[in-house]
């Protein structure tokens, strides 16, 4: 009897972390704040948290940096360090 193969989402084509819907998966839900600047690059400043959504989206953020900006208070960002600083509070 043929056993069920269950994928795992983070695995694609025998790699871990492959593109899934042209983004990669990460299996740790550790995101530094360098890293969440990283997939931030080019926001021009202040910006509100909708404008940080669409540019780490822009900048292809894997899934687990999405989140941790969604997670962001929704207000506005003046500088960078400012985006840091909530991000720390919420970590």
């Amino acid at each position: 009897m043929a056993e069920e193969m269950t994928e795992d989402p983070a695995v694609r084509g025998g790699k871990h972390g492959g593109p899934i819907g042209g983004r990669h998966a990460l299996h740790s839900q550790n995101v530094s704040a360098s890293e969440l600047q990283l997939y931030l690059k080019g926001v021009d400043y202040p910006a509100d948290k909708n404008t940080l959504v669409e540019k780490a989206e822009e900048n292809n953020a894997p899934e687990n940096v999405m989140e941790w900006i969604r997670k962001l208070p929704e207000r506005t960002y003046d500088r960078p360090n400012h985006v840091e600083e909530e991000f720390g509070k919420l970590k």
